[in-house]
């Protein structure tokens, strides 16, 4: 160990030490001691390596903030594209949906309902129908004494996806031919997501007064 004299204090030049990822000069530090004769205690040195490496510390630490602030921004963006997408997704599926029925196009609405678990259809005023078979016989009766295309509108459409699972909402208006008036209903359409394409698997049409 060797000491080297300025003015009156007394630098004793030692091993460097590592304090967490930085390495710190010990020697330096006892430049702190006034006196030739001075000597800091273990502990004193440690206080003094933790004071001197915390601007440091803190430094780094604004630095790892900053990139991770914005890699979450770009995660998020990601994200964020995904879901539209998705979303974007559903509405497509949802007209699809609403062309069949508009057209009265059966073999478009048994390409569009899932055939998986037991699919779910509520006509305007009537009960619920289950499974695959029984809901598409089910379109073939409303739309026994109808004259096509029908005239449907919708309005106040939201949609939203959940993993899997995507809906929309939507207030909807059909007029027959012949008919002066429109009916008016409030729909919720559930699709699931099979292999990448959404299919409906809910249509629950409640009947409004207007």
């Amino acid at each position: 160990m060797h000491s080297k004299k300025i003015g009156t204090g007394s630098v004793i030049l030692k091993p460097m030490a590592v304090i967490g990822p930085k390495v710190i000069n010990v020697g330096l530090l006892t430049s702190l001691c006034v006196g030739s004769n001075s000597k800091p205690s273990r502990d004193q040195l440690s206080v003094w390596c933790v004071s001197l490496d915390e601007n440091t510390l803190k430094q780094d630490l604004e630095a790892a903030a900053a990139i991770h602030v914005v890699e979450a921004a770009k995660i998020r963006d990601i994200l964020k594209g995904l879901q539209e997408d998705n979303k974007a997704s559903v509405l497509s599926a949802n007209t699809r949906f609403y062309q069949a029925f508009r057209n009265g196009d059966l073999a478009e609405m048994e390409s569009l309902w899932s055939k998986s678990g037991k699919p779910c259809c509520v006509h305007p005023g009537a009960k619920g129908i289950t499974g695959y078979d029984d809901v598409m016989e089910s379109w073939e009766v409303v739309w026994m004494n109808y004259e096509f295309p029908l005239r449907i509108e919708l309005k106040d459409v939201e949609a939203g996806v959940r993993g899997e699972v995507g809906y929309v909402t939507s207030m909807e208006f059909v007029k027959t031919k012949g008919s002066s008036s429109w009916g008016a209903q409030f729909v919720s359409n559930v699709f699931e997501r099979i292999d990448v394409q959404w299919f409906i698997c809910i249509h629950h049409a409640s009947p409004v007064d207007i």
